[in-house]
């Protein structure tokens, strides 16, 4: 059996305004910590043996993994559309939207639709490529929503829609 998965499809490069600047600011934050870290990984360098070096070896991944952030977001940033501009019909749920919905059981959840790069689950921001937030586009308030998730069907009730 081989371990080959299919390439996921490329995400959708649109962010709000301030995905936009906060992921300017993590690049500027990690060139620092960039220049920090390699001045460490000299020092540990410089004190001998590399193979049992801990702190040198901790370093050069640390290191690794700031340099593929690095170049992630200097590639991604430029390929990013900005949307800060509320839609035409803001009667509608589109990109940006702050949603509040109703479950079928009758709890309520407050969602934003958001770019794939600013997602955050303890805000409960989900990505304009998810299921759910698929099944939202366009809906207006009092639409009754179908979403198809792995887990089931869910039914949800749009209360209101702001931007």
């Amino acid at each position: 059996m081989s371990r080959y998965r299919p390439p996921t499809a490329p995400s959708t490069p649109i962010i709000t305004k301030d995905g936009y600047a906060m992921l300017e600011e993590e690049q500027v934050a990690l060139w620092k910590k960039r220049r920090e870290v390699t001045a460490a990984l000299s020092a540990a360098a410089a004190e001998g043996d590399r193979s049992e070096n801990a702190e040198y070896i901790y370093r050069k991944k640390e290191l690794r993994e700031i340099d593929r952030r690095v170049r992630y977001l200097q590639k991604r940033l430029p390929a990013l559309k900005v949307v800060d501009e509320k839609p035409s019909d803001p009667a509608r749920i589109y990109f940006g939207a702050f949603v509040e919905l109703e479950q079928e059981q009758g709890d309520n959840l407050s969602i934003r639709i958001v770019g794939p790069d600013e997602i955050d689950s303890s805000r409960h921001w989900i990505s304009i490529d998810s299921v759910m937030a698929k099944a939202l586009l366009k809906a207006t308030v009092g639409d009754e929503v179908t979403v198809l998730a792995p887990k089931g069907e869910s039914i949800y009730y749009v209360e209101s829609i702001r931007y």
